[in-house]
């Protein structure tokens, strides 16, 4: 398995760095108040392909942080939960059973 993903990785690898030696030619980029950004073709979209993966960690760090803080809470309770039932008898108490029908 090991061999087979370093196979498909060099090949991604090649496809990717033929890409890139296809499109180097300068491109501008227009931004607000005349900024303008020149550079080659696969540094902007490498460049905007890196922007658009932090924002989105970013965006996920809220609900990543609430799922860790609620992981921790049922732990402690799963932990508080047992602790008790070994503290209880270890022997199922019988149900109560009412003499008078």
């Amino acid at each position: 398995m090991k061999i087979v993903s370093t196979v498909v990785g060099f090949i991604l690898f090649v496809l990717f760095f033929g890409f890139a030696l296809k499109n180097t030619q300068e491109v501008d980029l227009v931004l607000f108040l005349n900024y303008e950004l020149r550079g080659p073709l696969v540094l902007m979209l490498l460049g905007f392909f890196v922007a658009g993966a932090v924002l989105g960690v970013l965006a996920l760090t809220p609900t990543v942080f609430r799922h860790r803080r609620e992981a921790t809470k049922q732990k402690s309770t799963i932990q508080t939960l047992q602790t008790s039932a070994l503290q209880v008898n270890a022997q199922p108490q019988p149900d109560s059973v009412n003499a008078q029908q």
